[in-house]
């Protein structure tokens, strides 16, 4: 019984992973178009013809990756435990701003494609970081100048400034000079300082390590005193 079970697992695992590299190029896609869908649904004011265009392209990318998420829940056969340890699949599909940082588990499998990683764990961490960085910076500037721009006593009145805003709060900087007004605008405010923090402190103990190794190197390779 028990050698069944495992040959069903083991078969359920090589199943769930041919899917997935089945599905990575076009995810990856989809998170771009999902993206630029997005920027101009919120940026194109005056061309509605082109934003009803772009909500129909987000929508057709959340799909995609509802139905992907559907899946690989079945083919993994783990229900719940499934949930729990592919918890990024699960955010992006229930919160779809998120879902651009799907291209960093896909640069992820890249690095491991051939073998053993390309970059060392520090230099892949500090990439991730980087990159997380710069798409949560870019949605979470969308959505706030979204919530902001037409808000009454609003300080962020232009893509611009939402940029700026997202910039001194991703690096935890904060001047202050504009902030969000609103009630969802604060809670993605919240967010991005919560990931701010961590992509913040994951950068600099990375880098810190790094240098620990490098150092310890030299002292153990330089000869001993006479």
């Amino acid at each position: 019984m028990q050698v069944h079970k495992a040959d069903g697992a083991a078969e359920g695992d090589s199943r769930l992973l041919r899917w997935e590299q089945r599905v990575e190029l076009p995810l990856f896609a989809a998170s771009l178009l999902f993206l630029g869908g997005y920027a101009v649904r919120v940026l194109a004011h005056g061309a509605p013809v082109w934003r009803d265009l772009a909500l129909a392209l987000v929508l057709l990318t959340w799909l995609m990756f509802a139905v992907d998420y559907a899946v690989r829940l079945g083919l993994s056969g783990q229900g719940a435990r499934f949930v729990r340890t592919h918890w990024l699949d699960t955010v992006v599909v229930l919160l779809p701003l998120l879902r651009p940082l799907r291209m960093v588990k896909v640069y992820a499998a890249v690095q491991r494609r051939r073998g053993e990683p390309r970059l060392s764990l520090h230099v892949r961490v500090i990439a991730y970081a980087g990159m997380s960085a710069v798409l949560l910076g870019l949605s979470g500037a969308l959505a706030v100048y979204q919530q902001e721009h037409s808000a009454p006593d609003a300080t962020i009145r232009t893509f611009g400034d939402a940029v700026w805003w997202t910039c001194s709060t991703l690096t935890t900087v904060g001047y202050g000079d504009v902030a969000p007004v609103t009630a969802l605008g604060r809670v993605i405010a919240v967010g991005l300082m919560t990931c701010g923090l961590a992509l913040l402190g994951a950068v600099t103990g990375s880098f810190s390590s790094g240098l620990l190794q490098v150092f310890g190197r030299e002292d153990e390779e330089r000869p001993p005193a006479s």
